[in-house]
């Protein structure tokens, strides 16, 4: 059993109330059980959102609101998931400010990607949680 961005499984919870089905991640879900989590969902935010970047440590609207404590909360939404259920990897949506593994917004509302990840990746490898992203499978 594994954690799965809930965008990867084609469920509408994007910032843009969109999906990213990924036909990799659906084949997965075909041999093991995929667990959807949506991080800003759990975190309360609606869908769809304004979107965010990660600038100095903290997570902003292009407005410059700090929204940072709300994805905290969401992260740790996820961690008790993955406690509960017993759950030690996930597959995370590349490029999120939630769930980017190895890249996420470059804090100019651009569209770029650079090194770093997400604070729902960040918070579940420091829980001891495999993260991957879907560009891994």
């Amino acid at each position: 059993m594994m954690l799965c961005s809930a965008c990867l499984l084609g469920v509408k919870c994007r910032y843009n109330g969109e999906h990213k089905l990924n036909k990799k991640v659906l084949e997965i879900a075909k041999k093991e059980a995929l667990v959807p989590v949506c991080p800003e969902q759990l975190a309360g935010f609606p869908t769809p959102r304004e979107t965010c970047e990660i600038k100095n440590g903290k997570v902003i609207t292009k407005n410059g609101e700090d929204l940072t404590e709300k994805f905290i909360k969401g992260a740790e939404e996820v961690v008790k998931i993955a406690k509960l259920l017993g759950v030690k990897k996930a597959i995370l949506k590349e490029g999120s400010p939630s769930c980017g593994v190895k890249r996420i917004p470059d804090d100019t509302f651009s569209g770029k990607k650079v090194p770093g990840s997400g604070i729902t990746a960040e918070i579940l490898k420091n829980n001891g949680i495999e993260v991957i992203s879907e560009d891994e499978i």
